[in-house]
């Protein structure tokens, strides 16, 4: 084997010092030196002498760098197996699923740069004895197959990577899952009108699918946690700082905390972002709130600088990322994940907004919600990659839940509201996929479909005097910019789907110019924050949402009345 450090230069050199030529004769004729042969033998022999004393300090240098070398080989080639070891070692812990096209296609801005949407769905299987043990529920049925999506972000990351939406889905929220089979299970359904978190019993896609339908937003990833996943990722950060309004005892999650700040890890960590009795209402939409807390939190952790610079911190976090997550096939390797964080990590907390989905109670089921006036604008703003704060992360639009929109007319109830939708495109069902948006979102019953008279190039709604504040209603719920709205002479609200809007219900507005121009329409009861509001403390709930030893009562009175219970981050 060659050593690494003889290049060409070393052989030659080597060859001349090696070995030290023997004396030529004199030339005929030369002086012959002084003292005879005896002394010219004698002076040979010094001059080798010599000659064999300058070598050696040369050969031992060189047995030095020798060595030294191979050292060095040894220490890159050593350090390179252990980041290819690691780079293995994160890959392989990633399971990754095919979106098989479900979420859409992305359309790149003027610069050709396009933004990032991403499902993050937190699931309730129990489909490993850690899932059972943190989640319960599996004493009679033990280790099950499948799971609903109780947890949906729809994680929105601009084009030019300077701003960030975070929009919650309530679980309860009831809509149309579109046909889908599991690659993996093979379990399939020809679609159905439930519950939306459902969607996820015929896997990810189809989870995808119906939010990608439900909201007119492309889905280019999904990213799903389980229980075990999110103890992981909060031991990997060193625990997340949270703060409660008061003390707090939810016995369904058994999250326990006083008043206060506290930081939560591990089974912790899990009670707090489960507990849908402790915190507003006591209804998903409480707790989609302080999800938003949590997370807002995590990822202020993340930026911190001793996170990201401590390289055991960096390698626990990746580890347990990897091993946590369940991803689409775009997003199946650390080279990916890495991008994806760096995208992530390029928007200032300041410009990431939390938003919930507007609701309405669904009419048939007071358990159940539907999308609620609103949601349309938050649908379309984040679509069209319109930003929610300003340049410089002002929160006057965005972090201000009561912000109302700026219509000409005071707003109109929805299910004070009948609208006739007309097909005006050469697609089947466009019509009836609109109206059954429409009355899901509260739109009165008298909503009805039926054939455009002739085709329609634009999509228009057509409102008759006195009707304007019904017909930006109606536009809120779809995302219909004030450019397809018009006055007419009847008496009724006029949908004509047009061959503009092909598909989805939320209008795909091409305008040069973001819809909706007016963000406080999106950003209206959506309990919208940003993520640099550190001080702001989950607001516990003042109704009776939990029970103890049979009794109704407050999350603060069971957590007086069970003093004998450990708090969660005891």
């Amino acid at each position: 084997m060659s050593d690494p450090w003889d290049g060409p230069g070393d052989r030659a050199t080597r060859s001349r010092t090696g070995r030290v030529p023997v004396q030529r004769e004199a030339a005929p004729g030369a002086a012959r030196p002084a003292g005879g042969r005896a002394a010219a033998k004698a002076a040979t022999r010094g001059g080798r002498a010599a000659a064999r004393r300058r070598v050696r300090p040369v050969g031992r240098g060189r047995r030095v760098l020798r060595i030294a070398g191979i050292c060095l080989a040894l220490l890159v080639l050593g350090t390179a197996g252990v980041g290819w070891w690691f780079y293995q070692h994160l890959n392989g812990n990633i399971n990754s699923v095919s979106l098989d096209g479900k979420g859409g296609t992305e359309k790149a801005d003027a610069f050709g740069r396009t933004p990032i949407n991403i499902l993050v769905m937190g699931s309730d299987g129990r489909t490993s004895q850690a899932d059972c043990q943190l989640g319960g529920g599996c004493s009679r049925t033990g280790v099950q197959t499948g799971s609903n999506a109780d947890v949906q972000m729809v994680v929105h990351i601009s084009a030019d990577r300077s701003n960030a939406t975070v929009m919650s889905i309530p679980r309860d929220t009831m809509t149309h899952v579109p046909a889908c089979k599991d690659s993996a299970s093979g379990q399939s359904t020809a679609g159905y009108y439930g519950q939306i978190n459902s969607a996820l019993q015929y896997g990810p896609a189809c989870q995808v699918a119906t939010v990608h339908q439900l909201t007119g937003i492309t889905i280019d990833h999904f990213v799903k946690l389980d229980f075990s996943g999110v103890v992981k990722m909060s031991d990997a950060v060193g625990g997340v700082p949270v703060c409660v309004s008061d003390d707090v005892y939810d016995t369904y999650s058994h999250l326990k905390l006083s008043k206060g700040t506290h930081t939560l890890k591990g089974v912790a960590a899990l009670e707090f972002v489960r507990s849908r009795h402790g915190f507003g209402d006591g209804s998903d939409l409480g707790r989609t709130v302080s999800q938003h807390i949590f997370l807002s939190a995590m990822i202020r952790k993340f930026k911190s600088a001793g996170t990201l610079t401590d390289p055991a911190a960096v390698y626990d976090l990746a580890d347990a990322a990897t091993k946590a997550l369940t991803v689409d096939d775009g997003l199946g390797s650390v080279k990916k994940l890495v991008a994806l964080a760096a995208d992530l990590n390029k928007v200032p907390t300041k410009r990431m907004t939390f938003t919930t989905m507007q609701t309405a109670p669904d009419p048939n089921n007071r358990d159940r919600v539907v999308v609620g006036a609103g949601a349309g604008s938050l649908f379309s703003t984040i679509a069209s990659d319109q930003s929610l704060t300003t340049g410089s992360g002002g929160k006057s639009t965005a972090a201000t839940a009561t912000t109302k929109p700026t219509a000409t007319a005071p707003p109109v109830p929805a299910s004070e509201i009948a609208v006739t939708v007309e097909n005006g495109t050469t697609i089947t069902g466009r019509a009836s996929a609109i109206a059954t948006t429409l009355t899901e979102q509260g739109f009165g019953s008298g909503t009805s479909t039926a054939n455009a008279p002739s085709h329609a190039t634009t999509t228009s709604l057509t409102y008759g005097p006195g009707q304007e504040a019904e017909a930006r209603t109606a536009a809120q719920a779809l995302g219909l910019p004030d450019s397809r709205l018009k006055q007419g002479t009847g008496n009724r609200l006029i949908l004509v789907i047009g061959s503009d809007w092909p598909s989805g219900t939320t209008y795909p507005d091409s305008s040069s110019s973001p819809a909706p121009a007016d963000t406080g329409s999106a950003v209206s009861n959506a309990h919208a924050s940003t993520a640099d509001q550190a001080k702001t403390c989950a607001k516990v709930s003042t109704y009776r949402t939990v029970t103890l030893n049979g009794v109704s009562m407050t999350p603060s009175q069971a957590y007086a009345a069970a003093r004998g219970k450990p708090d969660s981050d005891a």
